[in-house]
């Protein structure tokens, strides 16, 4: 059993997870003593199991949490959080309630709207966001001014700032405001540093007065309202998991509940 396992959660949400029953159904298969840890009884609500503890109830192994993946149209002023000390509004009020803990990928400020893409799948997150993985991140961007040709090559072969040499970019401009006091530029980048896009800008000359990520990978929320989510479909998961090198999610038929038919007054039935 998992102790102080970044990946650990409660023993209760695990079964939920599977699809057997809900919470508090889970609560109570845990007290009557019929949920079982790598062989032992586990009796205890509080209990953490880790990604490879094996799970069993009366004495059938329980489903594997299922993989999701929800993309969001993140709102300017939210935090890429899941809690705040301080109370501010975070992603995790617009999350929609599932039986399963997903992640932010990745991060956007708080000032920056657009795709954010969350997961339980912790290799797939950790792909998107590794730079070895060249995963494609878009950004629109209105900056201070207008960018002229040299700025632009700049931002094509990489610029200088905190941490060393950007990668290469593509970028264009695709228009100026009226009076040329700002324009709106299109980044596509393969890493995520900090604050890397806004940097970029700043060490061109063209500070970012508004930044909206329209695409991580192929998956875009140009049709999604601010502060909407959406899950996404089996093809739109598997392309990304593809992506990154890894094998499309699995399909199994859906298995037998633990313990065949409910009992009399089994929770399994509940909510």
């Amino acid at each position: 059993m998992a102790e102080g396992d970044g990946e650990a959660e409660r023993l209760h949400k695990r079964i939920a997870a599977s699809g057997l029953c809900s919470r508090r159904a889970a609560e109570e298969l845990i007290r009557q003593g019929r949920v079982s840890v790598n062989g032992r009884i586990v009796t205890e609500l509080g209990t953490k199991v880790g990604p490879d503890d094996r799970v069993e109830v009366d004495g059938q192994p329980i489903a594997r949490p299922r993989k999701v993946a929800l993309v969001m149209n993140k709102p300017e002023g939210v935090l890429t959080t899941l809690s705040d000390p301080r109370g501010r509004r975070t992603v995790a009020h617009l999350l929609p309630r599932l039986d399963v803990t997903v992640k932010p990928v990745g991060r956007l400020d708080m000032d920056t709207s657009g795709v954010l893409l969350f997961t339980n799948d912790g290799e797939l997150a950790a792909r998107l966001t590794h730079p070895r993985y060249g995963v494609v991140k878009e950004y629109r961007a209105e900056v201070r001014g207008v960018p002229d040709e040299k700025d632009l090559e700049r931002l094509r072969k990489g610029v200088h700032i905190e941490g060393g040499k950007t990668a290469p970019a593509e970028v264009r401009l695709i228009g100026t405001r009226q009076g040329g006091d700002s324009a709106v530029v299109v980044l596509r980048i393969h890493e995520g540093r900090n604050r890397q896009v806004r940097r970029m800008m700043e060490a061109v000359g063209h500070p970012v007065l508004k930044l909206r990520r329209t695409r991580f990978g192929p998956i875009s929320a140009s049709r999604m309202a601010p502060g909407e989510c959406r899950m996404l479909g089996r093809e739109e998961l598997d392309r990304l998991r593809v992506l990154v090198g890894l094998p499309p999610e699995e399909r199994s038929r859906e298995g037998r509940r633990p313990g065949g038919r409910p009992r009399k007054g089994d929770p399994r039935g509940d909510g």
